[in-house]
């Protein structure tokens, strides 16, 4: 097997458009540090497209779909396959190898999709040895696929035969999907889908900017001087929201960042207070506040949210690892985070997340099991454990740039890692997802004991139940029969959305009423 070499950019052109962004997705996931750019170039199905400037491409005819891909006679730069012919001979220094994948049953639009995205990982895994562990997958939500089986009242072990035969999913994340869809099927069979809601507010503040962080996140000394105007305008919002779910049921509240305890005691008060004098809070099964930033966290502040009702925060440290800290801008000590859970635990809280972020700069297996040994010690309720992200509107997409991604490592082991020390801390995997440029294409894993599972998180991925999102950057969604989904969000920029609070108002009423 030989791999492709390191290129700037991939180049791959397609005759047709409608399938560039699942193309991109995988080929992505195969070469995580080239660019991958996809091109629709018409050209008639009688003839076969012009590779001189591209490394692939797909060309639709009335039956198939044909998938183009060159390889340099000196194998080293390669998309094929191991096996050529005279017959394949493209031009000077290039062999051509050409793959189809039958359409002559005129399948519907998802499985063209699902059969072009095979064909690309056959030709992909063979050229490069590796095999994907979500397979095809390349969703944020892969548990929708067993979940929705298993509400069609499909067997365990034909779901799990689906999964690996249409997705070419690995056992292990097949059988992984399947064990939280059925744990997530048994928690959203108690709330309330059709007369009930969740409420995300978003507090845009944090003490300083994490080298990974692309969410809606300023520093607070920036801003400090007007978090009473931002208040001002979310509780405009609020008493929208609340006069016009009037008589629905709310199943939780989920308060976010940012870091939501950036907030002074008396600000923290003031919300938690508006909130309480709004909504009826009769039916509220979880009540989350990610206080986040161990140099955020304060015995004061603590009291404040345990006299208001809520019921799961999270002391998040990312990593134990101070040199880590210090180089990702968490602007905190190892020391502060054990200090701050303490305290946590001492306020009374009985439902404590923990996050932790695997790939780090510079990390290795040794530095995660010396992490999850440390949280073992605090002993969470919970974890929650991120694979890194590089998403372009963060720091770290240039610090790769100066640095190289080698930096960047997670392992099928450091993944293990974590899972087996959840297992052992008597935490379960409760929910899961995806996104883009994931480090070691893995996923996102919460972990819980039992009855502390983070409802709020299930309910974001599985897409069962209206979300109304108030604050800066945040995103509402309204679910309507069939299945339809429909979003509007509100402007990130802090000024922006003080500014413009009625327009932000005006959104919301048009997505959550009309």
């Amino acid at each position: 097997m030989t791999e492709m070499k390191r290129k700037d950019t991939i180049e791959i052109t397609v005759n047709e458009a409608g399938f560039e962004y699942d193309i991109h997705s995988l080929v992505k996931a195969f070469y995580p540090a080239g660019n991958v750019k996809v091109s629709v170039v018409p050209c008639g199905p009688e003839k076969e497209p012009d590779l001189s400037g591209a490394d692939m491409a797909f060309q639709f005819t009335k039956g198939a779909v044909l998938l183009f891909l060159k390889k340099e006679e000196s194998k080293t730069a390669s998309f094929a396959a191991e096996k050529f012919s005279e017959d394949n001979l493209f031009e000077e220094n290039y062999f051509v190898e050409k793959l189809s994948a039958d359409l002559s049953d005129e399948p519907p639009r998802p499985e063209v999709k699902n059969r072009i995205k095979r064909l690309i990982y056959e030709a992909l895994s063979r050229d490069t040895g590796r095999q994907l562990p979500w397979g095809t997958l390349t969703g944020i939500r892969p548990v929708k696929i067993p979940m929705t089986l298993l509400e069609e009242g499909k067997a365990e072990p034909e779901i799990i035969a689906c999964m690996k035969k249409n997705y070419l999913i690995s056992d292990e994340k097949a059988d992984l999907a399947l064990k939280i869809a059925r744990r997530e099927k048994a928690l959203l069979e108690t709330l309330h889908y059709e007369n009930g809601y969740s409420l995300y507010i978003g507090i845009p503040f944090c003490p300083t900017t994490c080298l990974y962080c692309s969410f809606t996140s300023y520093p607070l000394v920036s801003w400090k001087k007007r978090v009473g105007e931002y208040l001002d305008a979310l509780e405009k919002e609020i008493d929208y929201a609340a006069k016009s779910h009037r008589g629905k049921i709310l199943d939780t509240i989920y308060i976010g960042g940012g870091t939501p305890t950036t907030l002074e005691p008396f600000q923290m008060q003031r919300l938690l207070e508006k909130i309480k004098g709004s909504f009826d809070l009769s039916h509220l099964k979880e009540f989350t506040v990610e206080a986040g930033r161990a140099d955020s966290i304060t015995p004061e502040k603590l009291e404040v949210l345990k006299r208001n009702g809520v019921t799961r925060i999270s002391v998040n440290p990312q990593t134990m690892k101070q040199e880590t800290l210090d180089l990702i801008g968490r602007r905190h000590t190892v020391e502060q985070v054990k200090e701050a859970f303490a305290m946590a635990r001492s306020a009374g809280f009985s439902n404590i997340n923990m996050d932790i972020i695997l790939g780090l700069p510079g990390e290795n297996a040794g530095d995660v099991r010396h992490t999850i040994e440390e949280i073992r010690k605090l002993n969470p309720d919970s974890l929650t454990v991120h694979s890194l992200a590089i998403k372009r509107a963060s720091k770290l997409s240039q610090w790769i740039a100066e640095n190289g991604i080698s930096a960047l490592n997670n392992t099928e082991e450091t993944m293990e890692i974590t899972a087996k020390g959840a297992a052992g801390m008597g935490m379960e995997p409760y929910y899961l997802y995806r996104q883009k440029n994931m480090s070691g294409n893995f996923e996102n894993v919460g972990y819980a004991r039992e009855g502390k599972f983070g409802i709020y998180n299930i309910l974001i991925m599985e897409e069962k139940q209206n979300i109304v999102a108030l604050g800066a950057g945040s995103i509402s969604k309204r679910l309507f029969p069939g299945g339809r989904i429909e979003r509007c969000e509100n402007v990130k920029e802090v000024a922006q959305y003080i500014e413009r609070i009625d327009e932000m108002i005006e959104r919301k009423r048009k997505l959550l009423e009309d």
